[in-house]
């Protein structure tokens, strides 16, 4: 008979952990989820849902989406540096990323089916916009001191251009925006960004 309690770790606790988490994102979406209510779910100590996933919850839910890179730990290079640089950083880092060819199959599929799920979507919008572009907005020093309200229509501003980037270059493919070099992208929608930023 195997020992009554908590799960001990390894790949296998790492699966669970996973496995539970898919299922608390789908029952409660990405801002009602928990790290502790994973742990409870996945039948594990929740030091070892951290062990696991030092990025906590953001670092998760990538693994759950099965995104191939850890859009967390990017952020947080892109809001590194002088804030009136901030704009520059997100479009090239964000190209850098989605143009190589090793992640943009599975980036793609994702975007793919998130607009086609309800559920997946409303996860996704709730991930993109506390954990990605709203540490954007945290960290720009004009931007952090506006209203909730405020800060939320930033974020959700520089959310729509990038989105919008990323159907238009990868998922529809127009000609001219697929074929563009990363270098004008940055010079056009870099100050767009930024904008929404400082202003």
């Amino acid at each position: 008979m195997s020992p009554r309690g908590r799960r001990p770790g390894g790949e296998d606790t790492r699966a669970a952990i996973v496995e539970a988490a898919r299922g608390e994102f789908a029952a409660r979406g990405y801002a009602g989820t928990s790290l502790r209510g994973i742990a409870r779910a996945a039948e594990v100590d929740p030091r070892l849902v951290h062990h696991y996933f030092e990025g906590g919850k953001s670092a998760l839910f990538a693994a759950v989406m099965a995104i191939p890179i850890d859009p967390a730990t990017i952020i947080a290079g892109v809001v590194l540096g002088p804030p009136e640089g901030i704009g520059v950083r997100v479009v090239r880092t964000f190209l850098t990323v989605w143009d190589n060819p090793e992640v943009q199959p599975a980036l793609v599929g994702l975007v793919r089916s998130a607009l086609a799920d309800e559920v997946l979507v409303s996860q996704l919008r709730d991930y993109v916009y506390r954990d990605l572009v709203g540490q954007i907005v945290a960290a720009h020093p004009h931007a952090r001191t506006l209203s909730a309200a405020e800060q939320s229509l930033r974020a959700g501003l520089i959310a729509t251009q990038m989105l919008g980037l990323v159907v238009g270059r990868y998922v529809v493919e127009l000609p001219a925006l697929a074929k563009a070099p990363v270098d004008t992208l940055v010079e056009r929608i870099g100050p767009i960004i930024q904008a929404h930023l400082d202003r």
